[in-house]
């Protein structure tokens, strides 16, 4: 009888077990099915640009991509990312360590002037420097105004990296003679080569995207290229091989970054010192290093406010036409929401399995989003309006294919949020629900996906951030009467009307800063402070 009690017992500890495996498998599966028809969704433009190749024919490929307009725009763009990412990189070194490393008097104020740059639009930037000095265009004003709206994005990770440095390897390198100036060089700099190949990235993927920005000072690039070669002449033959020259472009810059970051290790063993880094004393050289914030927030901040105030005074109350000013808020509200939810949901297999089931599948997945994700938005749009007119008609020009074109430009923003949130949330859980019967997906909504709604706000709002901000895909798919703020701010500026322009301007900003704010806050949160 014990024996065949005990025979009992292990054959329903296997049953549960079982129960519980199968619980646990299903959703795997479930969700590695999900995950790749979102990536196969998000290379579509990718997939695009090499079906466009095949299509035209090697002669026709030759004679549209070696000719000299190509080989002027590469020249600009190449030009372009030389000059401006090393100076951005410099510039942004030096404010981190201003505001993280030294006793500069207001250090958390200019901080916050170091961050809110990304409330202001790339293209209200130029609008700005443009109609302060009408003369400004060319290769150098490029440069200036994209180190200016752009530093931030590399500023935000090397700050951060020198707030979770381990100060005992600097005390190490100082109580071996070297000067504060090669303990910099040799210790710090080496730590923060993560911070500046992602943030250096990222800026050179922003500069092969950006169109408004150049469109002003009349700086020609791959995007305003197509953007013109489209809308002037429809010409896609054309059009699609300079965004595979763009597509290229954006190739090698994801392997160079690879090539340039490396292998090498960057965590140390242990908890490593429990003390913060001292701040150095400027002393006497406290006034000459406040000059390097206040000119930086005066040219990337006090430049486009005093500009769009100059302008809203200038033109008055006629200017404030509300009911277009309010079909063109709804509309673009309209146009974020739905886009931040997009890109959420189709993010959220992909976060799980990196969590739940990483493994080869996961990693080959996760960086065919990030490829796809770092494609300019013309590249996106020109996909999807090839595929609209030449598989489903009915879909050109709807409120479909905008919200799906948002969801794939601005899945990598969603699928970091929630991949960040789904790892704090206990696996037991969802388990737990599993094996007291609900079927998988009840069970990683009652659980998972609750806990991690957070994240998935943040990445919704981080998304729908830049939405509300976007320009080249939004004229070239938007239905017919679609008028965002961006739209309409490009439409009188483009007509030198620069204080009917105002009010949009002075409305994208003031949307963008709350989510600049709270990106600030985290930030200082995730360091402890």
């Amino acid at each position: 009888m014990g024996y065949s009690t005990g025979s009992y017992a292990r054959s329903d500890l296997g049953a549960t077990f079982l129960t519980g495996r199968r619980a646990r498998r299903r959703p795997v599966s479930w969700m590695a099915v999900a995950a790749v028809v979102v990536s196969l969704f998000a290379l579509l433009p990718l997939g695009f640009v090499i079906f466009s190749a095949f299509q035209a024919g090697w002669p026709t490929v030759v004679e549209l991509v070696f000719r000299p307009r190509v080989g002027e725009l590469l020249t600009n763009t190449i030009f372009l990312m030389l000059l401006t990412v090393p100076l951005t990189a410099v510039l942004a070194t030096a404010l981190a360590w201003l505001t993280e490393r030294s006793d500069l008097p207001g250090v958390r104020i200019w901080s916050w002037l170091a961050v809110a740059p990304l409330a202001v639009p790339a293209f209200v930037h130029s609008y700005a420097w443009v109609t302060l000095i009408p003369g400004i265009h060319g290769l150098f004003a490029g440069v200036f105004i994209s180190v200016i709206a752009y530093f931030p994005f590399l500023y935000l990770p090397i700050s951060a990296a020198l707030r979770r440095l381990d100060p005992a390897l600097e005390d190490a390198a100082s109580s071996l003679g070297l000067s504060p100036a090669r303990v910099f060089l040799r210790v710090v700099l080496p730590q923060l080569r993560l911070a500046l190949c992602g943030g250096g990235l990222l800026v050179a993927l922003h500069l092969l995207a950006e169109y408004g920005l150049y469109g002003f000072i009349r700086f020609d690039t791959f995007t305003t290229a197509i953007i013109d070669q489209f809308q002037s002449t429809f010409n896609g033959a054309a059009a699609n091989m300079l965004a595979g020259v763009l597509v290229s472009c954006c190739l090698v810059l994801l392997t160079m970054e690879m090539l340039i970051r490396g292998q090498e290790r960057y965590a140390r063993v242990g908890s490593g010192a429990a003390r913060q880094q001292p701040r150095i004393r400027l002393g006497r050289m406290t006034l000459p290093c406040l000059v390097l914030p206040l000119v930086v927030a005066l040219v990337s901040l006090g430049v486009p406010i005093l500009t769009v105030g100059r302008w809203l005074i200038a033109g008055g109350a006629d200017v404030w036409r509300l009911d277009e000013i309010g079909l063109a808020l709804g509309q673009t509200l309209v146009l974020a929401l739905l886009g931040g939810l997009v890109a959420t949901v189709a993010a959220i297999p992909m976060a799980w399995i990196s969590i739940r089931a990483p493994g080869w599948l996961q990693r080959i997945l996760e960086g065919t989003n990030y490829v796809a994700g770092s494609l300019p938005g013309v590249v996106v749009a020109l996909a999807l309006v090839t595929v609209a007119i030449r598989v489903v008609p009915p879909l050109y020009q709807t409120l479909f294919t905008i919200v799906v074109a948002y969801g794939l430009m601005f899945l990598p923003r969603a699928l970091i949020s929630l991949r960040a949130s789904i790892a704090q949330a206990p696996v037991e859980l969802e388990r737990a629900a599993g094996n007291l019967g609900r079927p998988p997906l009840r069970a990683l909504w009652a659980t998972t996906i609750r806990l991690s709604a957070p994240g998935a706000a943040a990445g919704m709002a981080l998304s729908a951030l830049g939405i509300m901000n976007e320009l080249t895909a939004t004229q070239m798919l938007a239905p017919n009467g679609t008028r965002t703020l961006a739209m309409a701010f490009w439409n009188y500026s483009g007509e030198i009307d620069y204080a009917a322009a105002a009010p949009y301007a002075a409305i994208m900003v003031a949307m963008s800063l709350p989510l600049t704010w709270l990106l600030y806050v985290q930030s200082k949160k995730m360091a402890g402070r």
